[in-house]
């Protein structure tokens, strides 16, 4: 597809209304050089972060100006749709009222400057927000070059620079297709919701679907039934077994006279124990193979996501928070700021040969060269969409372990550093090598036609390889051979003794409930979203009161199951996974140039407003049922129900009106009270509505702060650590000592205006 010129994109000019200065002044600058009149000495260069713009400036040096744009600096205006769907859905783009103070400073480093290079991350979203950089700075007539580098190092830096290009408008018109796409559904569905359900709602093609799948995984769980089962499990030994001897084993029953056992019941269980206690135990076959381990693959988004939601216990929001900071630069001390880890928003496994190359000198260094494959391994991706020219998530200096690092980092960065520097390095090694042992056993009176087979398995690793290093994680209820103990040394036809037998009732389980791992890991087999996408996808789905968090599972509220059945009823295709898909599919060919943006969404917007305009004649008004719960009014005695308000969600008497009793419901955040240790610190709301968190077990203790107290301890005191300041300013803060850690930049919506679609915040990728 040919580029696009800044006409053809249909945008119109900035209202002066938007480029007022803000009440705040921002600085957006990050490190610079200029001469001595004021006046630029050369190139302007612009990154996204101060993080980022520091650690650039160190590597540039003279002849360079480092400026931060703090995020996108244009977006579509909130009080309306801006986007002329009459007229090839050209969007109206405006100056964040937020950012005119540092758009204005952007605008006049550009007028000084010779050269403009804009430095922003190397995904769509980055080259969007370069493109309008273009745009606000009015900088169409001065020289500008686009660069990318995928790590924070000088080489990375300097060979960026040396081959620097246009924008790409494939890039950005995918990215635009994609605004517009969750522009027009949010602004058409989310009104439904608000005239139909409670206003504050929103709608939209990722938010929705995750939904979805919350949804009916709650109903499916509701739905099942459990069946009872036994199993049996014979406790041997070898006859020789005595003090000092070959340890006992275990075997479980797997056939009774050929067939599967079904044991329904435990008259069943025990009529198969009577048999056993009387019967002879053989050994029928002894089993022994060779087997290897590939190690995992250097981290995506998705697999950091949930293998730190497994291992660390961290949301995938704060997970790549924390990767941000990572990844736009650390102050080491004598060595300065530098980047720790590659970019952080990448589906692709692939790593550079340099890596691999200086992976392989820290490992046969560390461990030997026993350790080193013959060759660097090569990964390939499954999931559907992955962009193969980007590379995995891995340390940018393979050298620099997380012990060498960790006096700079807080606890949070050194916890995730770890994970993702052993994960590389063990990626990077040997496959492990381990023996496995099945050995059959018969029992009955006779071993040649023994109506019972059981069977005993056992593993020993050989070389380990790289399990020295790093193992992954698994989720709840999985086994794995690597845990199984050794057997004795075995021979068929051995006889053994019978130590116990041991039965034990189940019953057949629901499927398991999502937790954020989980769904992120579903969204991307489905290819429902982009690595951007996930984490604020699950925090929309949290903040609208959706879903709420039990033993870190996602359990959908009232207010969920209403909304998604609405959606399901009268839009079927935007929560149908294929549909929202195909959608994505249909983006990635605007990003590589297959398709045109405007038709991709001519052929979404025709079909879809019919479905609304049908839907607003159609949808009833839904009320929220009520939320049932074990607590009882201390006024009158009847029970409390969970109801949805202004400040969210709060438990009310049944008995209203004679009782209007009501109580905050307390929200836990999955953080211990730092006072008592033993319960748990709950979200409040004061008189006047403000959110406060104190201990459940008030009032036996009074803890109690304004700030959000997190997991993390303060790497200073060892007190307990808030979450601090507004905005771009928040950072970690230790009550007790005063110790700071800064966190990544994030955004939030400002209005019921800006809510209106779900994925503005979760819609770039």
């Amino acid at each position: 597809m040919a580029k696009r010129t800044t006409k053809s994109t249909g945008t119109k000019k900035t209202s002066k209304r938007a480029t007022q200065p803000a009440a705040r002044r921002q600085s957006s600058s990050g490190g610079q050089a200029t001469t001595g009149n004021g006046r630029s000495s050369g190139a302007l260069v612009i990154v996204e972060s101060p993080a980022k713009a520091r650690t650039i400036s160190r590597y540039l040096g003279q002849g360079f100006t480092v400026k931060a744009s703090m995020g996108h600096v244009r977006d579509l205006p909130k009080s309306k749709l801006g986007v002329d769907v009459e007229h090839g859905f050209a969007p109206t783009y405006l100056i964040l009222r937020e950012k005119a103070n540092v758009v204005k400073e952007l605008k006049e480093s550009v007028r000084k400057a010779r050269t403009l290079i804009l430095a922003t991350d190397p995904d769509r979203e980055g080259e969007a927000i370069a493109w309008h950089l273009i745009e606000a700075t009015n900088a169409q007539d001065k020289p500008v070059r686009r660069i990318v580098f995928h790590e924070i190092t000088p080489e990375a830096v300097k060979t960026a620079l040396e081959n620097p290009r246009d924008i790409d408008m494939r890039l950005v018109n995918a990215q635009q297709a994609r605004r517009v796409l969750d522009r027009l559904v949010g602004y058409e569905i989310s009104p439904l919701l608000w005239r139909k359900v409670k206003s504050g709602l929103s709608a939209g093609r990722v938010q929705s679907v995750a939904l979805r799948l919350v949804v009916e995984r709650e109903r499916e769980i509701e739905a099942f039934v459990p069946e009872e089962y036994w199993t049996i499990e014979a406790e041997l030994a070898k006859l020789s077994n005595g003090a000092g001897g070959p340890p006992t084993f275990t075997a479980t029953l797997i056939r009774i006279r050929g067939e599967k056992p079904v044991l329904k019941d435990e008259t069943a269980a025990r009529t198969v124990v009577a048999e056993l206690q009387a019967a002879s135990f053989w050994v029928r076959s002894v089993t022994e193979r060779q087997k290897q381990r590939r190690p995992s693959p250097p981290f995506t988004t998705s697999t950091l996501q949930q293998e730190a939601s497994r291992k660390l216990r961290m949301p995938v929001r704060r997970t790549m928070q924390i990767a941000q900071e990572l990844y736009e630069g650390i102050d080491l001390g004598p060595e300065g700021s530098q980047g720790l880890i590659t970019y952080m928003r990448t589906d692709s496994t692939n790593v550079a040969a340099a890596a691999q190359a200086r992976a392989r000198d820290v490992i046969a260094a560390r461990f030997g060269q026993e350790y080193l494959p013959e060759q660097p391994p090569v990964y390939s991706r499954k999931a559907k969409g992955a962009q193969e020219a980007h590379e995995a998530i891995r340390p940018t200096d393979p050298a620099r372990d997380p012990e060498s690092v960790k006096p700079y980092l807080s606890q949070p960065q050194y916890r995730l550093y770890k994970l993702i520097w052993e994960r590389f390095i063990a990626s990077q090694m040997r496959n492990a090598v381990y023996d496995t042992t099945t050995v059959d056993i018969a029992a009955g009176a006779r071993p040649e036609d023994a109506p019972y087979l059981l069977r005993a398995t056992g593993s020993i690793v050989r070389f380990p390889g790289f399990l020295v290093v790093y193992r992954e994680g698994r989720d709840e209820e999985t086994d794995d051979e690597l845990d199984q103990r050794p057997l004795p040394p075995l021979e068929q036809g051995e006889a053994l003794r019978l130590i116990e037998l041991r039965p034990e009732q189940h019953f057949t389980q629901p499927p398991p409930r999502y937790t954020e791992a989980s769904l992120v890991k579903t969204l991307e087999e489905l290819g429902i979203g982009r690595p951007s996408t996930y984490a604020p996808t699950i925090e929309t789905l949290k903040q609208r009161h959706y879903v709420t968090i039990e033993d870190r599972k996602l359990i959908p509220t009232e207010l969920g199951r209403a909304v998604n059945d609405l959606l399901v009823e009268h839009f079927p295709d935007i929560v149908d996974v294929g549909f929202t898909s195909r959608m994505e599919e249909e983006l990635d060919e605007i990003a590589s140039g297959e398709r045109d943006w405007v038709p991709v969404l001519q052929e979404f917007y025709g079909p879809f407003h019919q479905t609304v305009e049908r839907a607003a004649e159609l949808m009833p008004r839904v009320r929220i049922a009520d939320e049932p719960t074990d607590e009882v009014c201390e006024k009158c005695g009847r029970p409390m129900v969970i109801r949805l308000g202004r400040y969210g969600r709060f438990l009310a008497c049944t008995g209203f009106p004679e009782c209007r009793n009501t109580r905050p419901l307390l929200e836990k955040i999955g953080v211990r009270c730092p006072a008592c240790g033993s319960g748990e610190i709950v979200e409040r709301r004061s008189r006047k509505g403000r959110t406060f968190y104190g201990c459940s077990r008030y009032p036996e203790c009074d803890f109690v702060s304004w700030e959000r107290p997190v997991a993390e301890r303060c790497p200073q005191c060892g007190g307990y650590m808030v979450m601090s300041g507004r905005r771009q300013q928040s950072v970690l803060r230790c009550p007790a000592c005063g110790h700071q850690v800064n966190l990544a930049e994030t955004a939030a919506p400002d209005s019921i205006a800006g809510i209106v679609a779900e994925e503005e915040a979760a819609g770039r990728a």
